[in-house]
């Protein structure tokens, strides 16, 4: 079976051009499948023992998953890569297995997006000040990630994949790769710019055009974990609530326009989602806030069956 998964895992990234990510985490949810379902039948699994897997067998290694304290978000995710190994399989090595298509992948509620107040995003220059004040290109370049996540609704792989060249000129957009290689434009505004040559000026090396744009210390390229840690200093020294991450930067960004009368249509294309679905999430977090203004404000909004 490693040779078949490793056929497959070259498949994904060179065919169906899936990120690193994404692969990873195929190769882990698959396997997670396989090992268990070695366990639960007694023995080594082979490529032909693929199409005896039933649904009773299945339906326990998602069980087992629950035993183990794993997200439905995360079995979903998983059972959805077992299918389509199972359709490589099948076109590849003739391997039929009727039984996935008959689970059902577990109910995942679909949470409300959480945004910041748009004066928290302010206060968040000056805390950066405060706390890197004694490196103020690192206080720079923290406020410019801020500031472009928020302006922009970047996602954070899409900004610090941004290099010296995207922004050299100040273009009144961005070409912006996001998932699925997947491209977009994204207007960007004179106050992002702003924030971003501040930092460009105070950096320390790395200006050549093909150098990333978001540095660490040690001048290699900041990753997705650092900018995170970004934010969870920010949100301890605002004393911000748990949900502030460089996500909930972009959701805020999303909630601000859709507030200020975007339609769905612009803010999907903006935002680089797949499915409008996705973006409709944002009209359920403003409905949210006008049925809590009207419970709070209306005087009969606690008065249930009032009759006439």
């Amino acid at each position: 079976m490693n040779e078949i998964i490793a056929e497959f895992l070259d498949y994904l990234a060179r065919t169906k051009n899936c990120s690193p990510h994404t692969v990873a985490a195929y190769e882990r949810d698959i396997w997670d499948m396989i090992k268990f379902y070695a366990a639960y039948r007694g023995g080594t699994v082979l490529l032909h023992d693929m199409a005896g897997v039933d649904t009773v067998a299945f339906r326990a290694w998602m069980a087992n998953r629950i035993q183990r304290s794993i997200s439905h978000k995360s079995t979903a995710r998983a059972l959805a890569a077992v299918r389509t190994f199972y359709r490589y399989l099948n076109k590849n090595y003739h391997i039929e297995n009727h039984a996935i298509g008959l689970i059902s992948a577990p109910k995942i509620p679909r949470a409300l997006s959480k945004a910041l107040e748009t004066d928290d995003v302010a206060d968040m220059h000056d805390a950066v000040c405060a706390m890197d004040g004694e490196t103020p290109w690192i206080a720079a370049r923290d406020w410019a990630l801020v500031v472009l996540l928020f302006g922009c609704g970047l996602r954070v792989s899409e900004a610090l994949g941004l290099t010296n060249r995207d922004i050299a000129q100040r273009p009144a957009t961005l070409c912006i790769m996001g998932k699925g290689n997947k491209e977009r434009i994204v207007p960007i505004l004179p106050a992002v710019y702003d924030a971003i040559d501040r930092y460009v000026a105070l950096r320390p090396g790395g200006a050549a055009p093909e150098d990333p744009l978001f540095r660490s210390v040690r001048g290699l390229p900041m990753t997705s974990r650092m900018a995170e840690k970004v934010v969870e200093k920010l949100r301890h020294y605002l004393q911000l609530p748990d949900f502030v991450t460089p996500h909930a930067l972009r959701h805020t960004f999303a909630t601000a326009l859709l507030a200020d009368g975007a339609d769905l249509r612009t803010l999907q294309e903006l935002l680089g989602h797949s499915s409008l679905s996705t973006t409709q999430l944002y009209t359920r977090v403003n409905m949210a806030e006008i049925m809590n203004i009207y419970n709070h404000a209306h005087p009969r909004a606690g008065t249930e069956n009032n009759q006439e």
